[in-house]
């Protein structure tokens, strides 16, 4: 990275402080796909075993079903996060090769483009004309304009792939092993309650820690994640309930 001399600036020192201290830009990548996997998991683990634990109500197979369900779900998820990142790498190549042809084969035509785009900010006249022959005049620029601008596309890093499949797999095993601890402690039945108290209280406290890293009311945002997240889940619940195996003698 490039280091920015400010010694001659009009930049005063409190103002680089709250910059890169008191309110600094966030690892959005990171904190999404940590979102993503455990919110996933959670969700997704807690629906099955309550499924499961109103279907039987046997902790052993409530646990089986757990732990299974836990490391398929990590799994699957932190490969759908690597083929994602790569299919958006491999999307952004092929758009980007598609805008060089079209600067090569119709500059004109997308010439006009980077005119419209640039008038539609509010420039106009002589500045309006600078604007356009800077960017045109290197192909490169040009088409990371476009990217950018024309097809709202960023460039996708795709040693990153790894990094989110990894982040994502985690977070979803530790999201799902959450619904599973009051099993390991209390009877089927409280551990029923538990298991969706301490689900909802988890989703509330992740919704309340993403708005305040992002934007939102904490509060909201918590109970929002909570509610939902633990309707989702509740489905399963209710399909346990219709297909209650039938006790035995």
């Amino acid at each position: 990275m490039n280091k920015i001399d400010f010694t001659n600036s009009d930049i005063h020192i409190d103002d680089l402080d709250h910059h890169t201290r008191k309110d600094p830009h966030q690892q959005a990548s990171a904190f999404s796909d940590i979102i993503l996997g455990g919110q996933d998991g959670l969700v997704n683990v807690l629906g099955i075993i309550l499924g499961v634990a109103a279907a039987t109500g046997d902790a052993y197979v409530i646990m089986v079903a757990g732990l299974a369900a836990t490391f398929a779900e990590s799994v699957s998820m932190a490969a759908v996060a690597y083929t994602s990142t790569i299919a958006d790498a491999d999307y952004y190549e092929s758009e980007r090769e598609r805008e060089y042809r079209h600067i090569q084969e119709v500059p004109n035509l997308e010439r006009e483009e980077i005119r419209s785009i640039y008038a539609a900010k509010g420039f106009s006249g002589d500045l309006l004309k600078r604007i356009v022959d800077t960017i045109t005049a290197s192909p490169d620029v040009w088409v990371a304009v476009m990217m950018s601008e024309e097809l709202q596309l960023q460039p996708v890093n795709r040693r990153t792939a790894l990094r989110s499949a990894i982040i994502v797999g985690i977070a979803a095993i530790i999201g799902s092993l959450i619904p599973l601890v009051p099993f390991l402690f209390v009877p089927v039945s409280l551990g029923i309650l538990l298991s969706i108290g301490l689900s909802a209280l988890v989703l509330f406290i992740v919704g309340a820690v993403k708005a305040r890293m992002t934007v939102g009311h904490p509060g909201k945002s918590g109970l929002e994640m909570a509610v939902i997240g633990t309707i989702s889940a509740l489905v399963g619940f209710a399909v346990g309930l219709l297909l209650k195996v039938p006790a035995t003698n």
